[in-house]
């Protein structure tokens, strides 16, 4: 069977490294070990630096950075890395699972940021053509839920920090581009760690049926 790209998807405080460990573990029981993991943005040496703009500074000196500046700059670093790492990793044979991926662009920026969906849908054609996950699990939470665990977990970068209408205006395009797409898998995340980790084995025991890799336990 093909090599394959998942992608983690949600708001801050969703779950996706107890996602990442579950994927992990259905993904061996099936004899699939040769993994490549990514984040986004980040993964190679200039996404990272990149990264670290567009997350960490709010300004540069006296320069704020523009909504739009900051699709670019996630869209650069994303091509860096589907160019450099993603692509070549499935052209060997190994699987990625992706810390986000657009999905992410097209929720935060055109929902969270109001940012025109035809302008961000021409940039993500420009960049990425057809290039698109075989599944992402969007891990579905509340923004009060999701934002207590992620302070709960230390400082919050600049995205983070965000108001929670911005939070409920992304969690709205999410769950809007979610259901109009059979390749994401919408998990709530709201639940008990226990209860989210058997709706993500659920959900990737189908989807490998389908692939042909097996199917429950």
């Amino acid at each position: 069977m093909h090599s394959k790209f998942i992608v983690i998807e949600g708001l801050e405080g969703a779950g996706k490294t107890s996602a990442q460990n579950v994927i992990v573990e259905v993904l061996r029981s099936r004899g699939i070990t040769d993994l490549v993991f990514t984040r986004e943005p980040g993964g190679t040496v200039l996404a990272e630096k990149l990264r670290s703009l567009v997350l960490d500074i709010k300004s540069v000196g006296d320069e704020v950075i523009t909504d739009k500046a900051e699709v670019l700059m996630f869209y650069a670093a994303r091509v860096q890395l589907v160019e450099t790492v993603i692509k070549p990793a499935l052209a060997r044979g190994a699987w990625v699972i992706g810390d986000r991926h657009d999905l992410s662009t097209q929720a935060y920026q055109g929902g969270g940021r109001e940012i025109d969906a035809q302008l961000l849908q021409t940039l993500r054609n420009a960049v990425l053509g057809d290039f698109t996950p075989d599944l992402t699990l969007y891990l579905d939470v509340e923004p009060k839920i999701g934002l207590a665990r992620a302070r709960a977990r230390g400082e919050l970068d600049r995205i983070e920090t965000e108001s929670l209408a911005f939070f409920d205006r992304t969690r709205a395009r999410y769950l809007s581009l979610a259901a109009q797409n059979e390749r994401i898998a919408t998990i709530n995340a709201n639940a008990s760690q226990t209860e989210v980790a058997e709706s993500i084995r659920h959900t990737l025991y189908e989807t490998l049926a389908r692939w042909g890799k097996g199917g429950s336990e």
